[in-house]
């Protein structure tokens, strides 16, 4: 991460996942990281999808500056139920499980970590998004409670990125689609379709944060840089 201060300071939520697992060592082979705070549900017990549990990490963390945040949460499948392949399959308690932890989750770590983030100078903070979560984009239907929670999370790093613009000058604040990677996020749902090893797609998407600027804050990217509809 060229773009960032030598030494920087790392936070990376999600980190067991496959993605977050493979930036995880990207961040650790990187000498000009400083610090790297790892995070995840699994192995840390942070539970994005209840404030308490986020308001208790954003505490212990208070006396750093991140100069770069990454949230590589988000799912599919929650609690054994897939996409809907039709409205007709709507279930609101599925829906709401998906919208607090696509959407609803990544707004309380914004509401609390991103005030950890350095002032002064230049921060990325970039949370996983996902294509289908484009209203533009959508040409098949399907998927209607993930595709709309992530279409909320978008909405919601938009907002939060004009927000953090006036008392973080130098910040740039992104959602990111990650591409088809090779998790088992994506197994039951890409079958015949090209997939990128985990440690692929974070190496591209790393390169992607680093290369943009602060004009780009509040914007939605594909890991090869391209610019995504909202």
């Amino acid at each position: 991460m060229s773009s960032l201060p030598q030494g920087y300071v790392a936070l990376l939520i999600g980190a067991s996942g496959g993605i977050g697992s493979a930036m995880k060592r990207i961040l650790r082979n990187d000498p000009r990281c400083g610090d790297l705070t790892a995070l995840s549900r699994r192995d840390d017990g942070l539970d994005i999808t209840e404030e308490a549990s986020v308001t208790a990490f954003a505490e212990k963390l208070r006396g750093k500056k991140f100069h770069l945040l990454v949230c590589a949460t988000g799912a599919l499948t929650i609690d054994g139920v897939g996409p809907e392949k039709t409205i007709r399959q709507l279930d609101p308690d599925v829906m709401a499980a998906q919208f607090r932890l696509n959407a609803i989750g990544p707004a309380l770590l914004m509401k609390h970590f991103l005030p950890l983030l350095h002032r002064e100078e230049r921060t990325i903070s970039a949370f996983l998004s996902a294509r289908v979560g484009s209203i533009g984009d959508n040409r098949l239907g399907g998927w209607i409670s993930y595709r709309s929670s992530k279409a909320a999370l978008n909405q919601i790093i938009r907002t939060a990125s004009i927000e953090f613009k006036r008392t973080h000058p130098n910040a740039v604040l992104v959602g990111i689609h990650p591409g088809t990677v090779e998790t088992g996020l994506s197994e039951p749902f890409s079958r015949g379709r090209e997939r990128m090893r985990p440690e692929d797609a974070a190496s591209r998407m790393m390169e992607t944060l680093d290369a943009l600027s602060n004009a780009q804050t509040g914007s939605f990217v594909a890991y090869d840089g391209s610019s995504i509809e909202w």
